[in-house]
């Protein structure tokens, strides 16, 4: 499974329609974590708008502002607005749909725990429709947190969510050791299906590949991701027919894959891509492969 997921795909088509209408279109944010993709959004006039930046309101009068498809807290967003921004919505519906549920939860009086990275902009997005959340990145972040919350309220009711791009045993991990400390905790699987389905296939490949390349952005967390879950994969014990030290290359374009790769060391080279990596940045790499491999 290759390509933009659909949540990418949105933005980017809203991004690139608003700049075709008005004169001046920025994002909220990175609109996603690929540097090639926001270089060519930035050549159509589509620029990247830091929350602290200072525009001039000359240049806000017919300027657009789109929400990236990690979304953005309730707060900046009315922040862009008080500055006179016009906002144009391009979070992924998936995510949409994480921070409607933390905002209920929240207003119901449940503690809601958010399972990810705690400086990833879905979850600081999330976080600002449930302001009392809990950010934890791992089994040991879950377990000391929940027991400081068992600490002060035994009674507390407990929900958790999931970063939308969290692998599956990650999550499991992290939800089972909540569950220790509050057995009666509610557990959504918030993760996308493309995900799932991204890492899945991922893990098929490792087995009957030599060597795997994924292609995507470094600051890409669902491209770091699929690295980890290609490594895991891809060495001893990373699961059924893996074999040891099948290497793995994480490449933003084709002139990162290293010479190894190039050269026939390995007869069969598996290719895998976040879901914010474009279709010819995956084209160029195979075809590089397929060149060198002659």
């Amino acid at each position: 499974m290759l390509g933009y997921c659909a949540g990418v795909r949105r933005a980017i088509d809203i991004a690139l329609r608003e700049a075709a209408a008005h004169q001046k279109v920025y994002t909220a944010g990175p609109l996603i974590h690929n540097p090639v993709v926001l270089e060519t959004l930035k050549m159509r006039g589509v620029e990247v708008l830091e929350e602290d930046a200072d525009t001039q309101s000359a240049a806000v009068q017919d300027a657009v502002v789109v929400i990236r498809a990690h979304g953005v807290t309730p707060q900046a967003e009315a922040r862009l607005k008080e500055r006179g921004f016009r906002i144009t919505d391009a979070s992924c519906p998936k995510v949409k749909k994480s921070q409607t549920l933390a905002k209920e939860l929240s207003q119901a009086g449940v503690r809601v725990f958010l399972a990810g990275e705690k400086r990833h902009a879905e979850i600081i997005g999330i976080q600002g429709y449930a302001p009392d959340s809990i950010v934890v990145e791992n089994v040991r972040d879950a377990l000391e947190t929940a027991l400081l919350l068992l600490a002060e309220d035994p009674a507390t009711k407990i929900a958790v969510i999931a970063q939308t791009t969290l692998a599956e045993e990650d999550y499991a991990a992290i939800s089972d050791a909540l569950q220790t400390v509050f057995p009666r905790i509610t557990i959504y699987n918030t993760i996308c299906s493309a995900t799932r389905t991204r890492q899945n296939a991922l893990r098929s490949l490792c087995e009957k590949a030599d060597a795997i390349i994924i292609a995507g952005g470094r600051n890409s967390a669902n491209t770091r991701r699929l690295a980890a879950v290609a490594e895991a994969a891809c060495s001893a014990g990373g699961g059924a027919g893996a074999a040891p030290g099948k290497p793995v290359a994480l490449v933003e374009n084709a002139r990162e894959i290293p010479e190894a790769f190039l050269r026939g060391t390995y007869a069969t080279i598996g290719i895998s891509a976040g879901a914010s990596t474009p279709d010819e940045i995956v084209d160029e790499i195979e075809r590089l492969l397929l060149w060198r491999r002659r």
